[in-house]
């Protein structure tokens, strides 16, 4: 099993999408979490390759915690080779304001954190292995 850490979403600072995460934008969503969330290749339901095994908001934005099951799979080699680093997440905006800025997400709903060639946050990364 192998191990990673990171963070899936940063606050206050636009995504390429032009979206920015306010802090307190997963609190809702984590509260109500029962069961852990699924860890992803490339937001495709179809290639779960994880499990979310801790996700938190702190002042930097959202840190995930997550396994991976299969360590000789492709995405965990792509991993440990650091060809692969971005995290993201998947969601529904529940609240958001729209401004010439672009839109300021301030509740989501998660539905799967994934591990991704090209986040749309270029900050949002795996930061650890192990």
């Amino acid at each position: 099993m192998l191990r990673i850490a990171g963070y899936a979403a940063l606050f206050d600072i636009a995504d390429a999408a032009r979206d920015t995460i306010r802090h307190g934008a997963f609190a809702a969503t984590l509260a109500r979490q029962r069961e852990p969330l699924p860890l992803y290749w490339q937001h495709d339901p179809r290639r779960r390759i994880g499990t979310v095994e801790r996700i938190e908001e702190d002042s930097r934005g959202l840190r995930v915690v997550a396994r991976i099951d299969r360590p000789a799979s492709r995405a965990a080699a792509l991993l440990a080779a650091r060809s692969v680093s971005g995290l993201s997440f998947g969601y529904r905006a529940t609240q958001a304001r729209h401004g010439p800025q672009g839109r300021e997400l301030l509740a989501v709903d998660l539905i799967e954190i994934s591990l991704v060639t090209h986040p749309l946050q270029h900050g949002a990364r795996v930061h650890l292995i192990a």
